[in-house]
């Protein structure tokens, strides 16, 4: 073949740059042959610059000779007669086993003067360099190469017209030269199969961060990112849920997971603000702060700037302190714009691709994450417990409620009973309850995990409320969050719905000094605490208890009253200053299979409900449940102390319930069955009543988007007898008196509201279930909290919750030597001894107990930086 020929086979394969610009292959040689100088350079770009990645190494320690191969075509079809291999020092590896390639090579006489006895001659060195990310710039790269600085340079002249030592030059990566001997070897249509039509061929990806199997991937361009992150990676390999993936390494951009169908070639990335830069993918997952993510990566690219342009030279630097502000509690929503036109300065002004795509991590995670700068500016909280300046702990910060869990747990270590029950009120004001029943999102966050397991925080604060009750001495306490109620505003606030975000909302909004009337469309308030978790849980007698609490500081109940028909959100608004809907999720998703009309198929909640309420309909000695939530294990339970022979069925495995893994392992003892790996596709009956239903056996397939195991279909069905079938597959909001009424909902019911304040309009808010759809009680009355603040902050023009809080001092002496020592369990009621009755199975923490697990804690809020919003 001619140079001309080798080009021409080049361009039809549509080989595109593969280090990071995607410039077509062949037309880079096109002009570097056309010119007639008489030296020539190519040059092979190794200096990988990206965190993360590490391609190029591997590629070159794997087969340096396929590198030499493809620099050697590249030579003879471009006419020149110099190369180096430009490779950063610190791979000493691939720079040793270059060197050998390169000294084999000449031996065989493959470089050097007239190789294999042709007129075509070529020397190739090896050039070590420092290492600088802006060299993935060809003109900076040149001019390190020279022994400059790696600065840019404007162009015109291009390399291919005037390069290194001032004659033209061609520079492509590693990945790029290894391409070329495949296409040689086996021609451009062969290379064209594999790939898409604008990005044929294969490109190796480096698959790093929050993923099973991080590593080096070779795909065809085009394959989906959810079939690398997830059916290479695997997803997390944990329960943490993938958030983004940043492609393309600092330059690149962050995709969310919802966009993972995207098809990860140049067009389609660029589409979505990011690149394919060199190959570079970290995943990221909940505890990935996309703030602080953009913070990183223009941290990066500041201190890579080469300071020639002042666009990169500032710009860079200006993001990165308006960032810093951000994440560290001193930002402002102006802040937001400014950013965003800086970024577009930035990418449209600056002189080279650093700069030009410095701003892409800044854009992205503003199109697709701008909620999150929100929280960090308005609510001055990070969810993911990244930013330090943001929180106490890592334990208050992952509570919805946001509890001082530091301080509650430090004052009990001193013996301070009645201060730290205090303390706990003033942040949860349903400490008993909740602290037997709560998800407890503080363990799943606690530094004590790092040295052996949680601290149980949730069972202390149930220790503290149980302890002052019977001591009498809680009402004490309530009587001084009597006497510190605001001076009486004259706002009157109605409250749709008496569950845990109804009455957190109400319990601030009184206290700020506003007058709150709670309706409710049951006899008494509660909510899900009282009609949907059983009382071998939570006894009821515990929650009367604690919600004596209201009615001491003046809330007013209106019981059994429905919206839409006996009250409308019209009427509502036009007579409070602010209504705020905490009407939840109380209405059961169905299967939408056959026969689920037939008489005793019955949705999980509503029967929790009405057994809740002693109107439950007796049922038969077998019963299936269908489902793997926490409704669906309170049934199963509910119906074992009835006396019947109760079959739990899943459609997945167990490791992927959902459930409360407690309360599984509970119903486990209690000898409840089940099933998995099952999916229903008909319920069966005789008479008009159920009689079995019908299964199709699954088995697990490739991870899905919720980072389990995906249930795929097999050829076998089986059948289950039974006489009444419980179904729990999820819960919906039953907004449908709001869609009528001409508010927005999402299609699954969901409320449209302010992810911050709550506002759906004018003076019409929402919070809890309602508007996140099914979630915990704590993070329900987390919201409520939130937007009691909001509320007071609109209709007074003041923030003083930080008023409702109390100053407490404590010991901040750190464990230095902590001793290992597993979570404190609490005692329970034995298997046996639990049938035919709802007594209480957990005992709870004595006093010396629960004093030891309190000792137990790290105190990681002992910093210089922490920091709480609200108190």
């Amino acid at each position: 073949m001619t140079g001309d020929q080798v080009i021409d086979e080049v361009l039809r394969s549509g080989l595109r740059g593969r280090g990071g610009a995607g410039f077509p292959t062949g037309k880079k040689w096109q002009l570097l042959r056309a010119q007639s100088a008489e030296v020539k350079y190519i040059i092979c770009n190794a200096d990988e610059g990206d965190p993360g990645a590490y391609m190029n190494r591997n590629e070159i320690e794997s087969d340096p000779h396929m590198l030499i191969e493809g620099m050697l075509i590249g030579a003879y079809a471009t006419g020149a007669s110099h190369g180096f291999i430009y490779v950063r020092a610190e791979y000493p590896l691939a720079v040793e086993r270059l060197k050998k390639a390169i000294e084999s090579a000449k031996v065989y006489g493959l470089i050097g003067d007239h190789i294999l006895g042709t007129d075509f001659s070529f020397d190739l060195e090896l050039v070590c360099g420092a290492g600088a990310f802006v060299c993935g710039e060809e003109t900076a790269l040149i001019a390190s190469a020279e022994g400059k600085a790696g600065r840019p340079l404007p162009r015109p002249p291009f390399p291919a017209q005037k390069g290194y030592k001032g004659y033209p030059t061609n520079i492509n990566n590693v990945e790029t030269w290894c391409n070329i001997p495949v296409i040689i070897a086996n021609g451009a249509e062969a290379f064209r199969k594999v790939g898409t039509e604008k990005s044929p061929g294969t490109k190796v990806f480096s698959l790093v961060g929050k993923v099973k199997n991080t590593g080096l991937v070779e795909l065809p361009l085009g394959t989906p990112l959810n079939t690398i992150i997830y059916g290479m990676g695997e997803g997390t390999g944990s329960r943490k849920r993938i958030r983004a993936v940043q492609t393309g390494g600092p330059s690149g951009g962050c995709i969310p997971a919802d966009q993972f169908s995207v098809p990860v070639d140049y067009e389609s990335l660029s589409a979505l603000g990011a690149i394919m830069g060199s190959g570079g993918m970290v995943v990221m997952d909940q505890d990935n702060c996309m703030v602080d993510v953009a913070r990183y990566f223009t941290g990066f690219t500041a201190a890579e700037s080469c300071g020639k342009c002042a666009p990169c030279r500032e710009g860079t630097s200006q993001l990165l302190r308006i960032l810093s502000n951000i994440t560290s509690g001193q930002g402002s929503l102006k802040d937001l714009e400014e950013m965003d036109q800086l970024a577009h300065t930035l990418k449209d002004a600056s002189l080279c691709a650093l700069g030009q795509t410095a701003a892409n991590p800044v854009l992205t995670t503003l199109q697709y994450f701008k909620e999150e700068y929100e929280k960090h500016i308005v609510d001055k909280r990070c969810l993911a417990g990244v930013c330090e300046s943001l929180y106490e702990a890592l334990c208050e910060n992952s509570c919805p409620l946001h509890m001082n869990i530091p301080g509650y747990l430090a004052l009990l270590s001193e013996g301070r009973i009645e201060d730290a029950y205090e303390l706990t009120l003033r942040d949860n004001p349903l400490p008993g309850s909740m602290g037997r029943i709560c998800h407890f999102h503080c363990q799943m966050r606690c530094r004590r995990e790092s040295l052996d397991e949680p601290v149980a925080q949730g069972e202390i604060h149930r220790y503290l409320a149980d302890t002052m009750s019977k001591l009498g001495k809680d009402r004490d306490i309530w009587l001084k969050l009597v006497q510190e109620k605001k001076k009486d505003t004259g706002k009157e606030i109605a409250i749709v719905g008496a569950g845990p975000a109804g009455l957190s909302a109400a319990f601030y909004l009184v206290r700020l000094g506003h007058r709150v009337t709670v309706y409710e469309s049951h006899p008494k308030a509660g909510g899900i605490l009282r009609y949907g978790i059983p009382s071998y849980r939570l006894p009821k007698d515990i929650l009367d208890r604690e919600l004596e609490l209201w009615k001491k500081l003046g809330v007013r109940f209106i019981y059994n009253w429905k919206l839409g028909q006996d009250g409308h959100i019209d009427e509502l608004t036009s007579r409070y200053d602010a209504v705020i809907l905490a009407i939840g999720a109380q209405g059961d998703k169905g299967l939408g299979i056959p026969g689920e009309n037939l008489s005793g198929v019955h949705p999980g909640y509503e029967w929790l409900e009405a057994f809740a309420q002693g109107k439950a309909k007796k049922v038969g000695s077998r019963c299936l449940v269908i489902g793997g939530g926490n409704v669906a294990i309170d049934t199963a339970r509910t119906l074992f102390r009835l006396g019947t022979d109760v079959t739990v069925v899943y459609r997945r495995s167990r490791a992927e319930m959902p459930a409360n893994a407690l309360e599984l392992a509970g119903a486990e003892e209690e000898g409840i069955r089940f099933e998995y790996m099952l999916q229903p596709e008909a319920i069966l009956g005789s008479g008009g009543h159920v009689q079995a239903v019908r299964f199709r056996v699954m088995k697990g397939g490739g991870i899905d988007e919720s980072g389990r195991p995906r249930p795929v279909p097999t050829d076998r069905t089986v059948d289950i007898p039974c006489d009444d079938v419980f179904v729990a597959v999820g819960e919906r909001v039953l907004s449908e008196v709001l869609a009528q009424a001409g508010f927005r909902v999402e299609q699954d019911g969901r409320i449209i509201a302010n992810h911050i304040t709550g506002n759906v309009t004018g003076n019409l808010y929402a919070i809890g279930d309602a508007v996140t759809g099914p979630s915990t009680a704590a993070e329900a009355m987390g919201l409520g909290k939130t937007v009691a603040r909001a509320i007071d902050h609109a209709l007074m023009n003041r923030d003083v919750f930080s008023e409702l809080y109390k100053p407490y001092s404590y010991s901040m002496t750190i464990p230095l030597e902590p001793n290992p020592s597993p979570m404190g369990k609490s005692k329970l009621v034995p298997p046996e001894e639990r049938k035919g009755n709802f007594q209480e199975i957990s005992l709870g923490f004595s006093g010396d107990e629960a004093i030891r697990e309190a000792q137990r804690c790290l105190r990681c809020d002992v910093r210089a930086n922490a920091m709480s919003p609200w108190r």
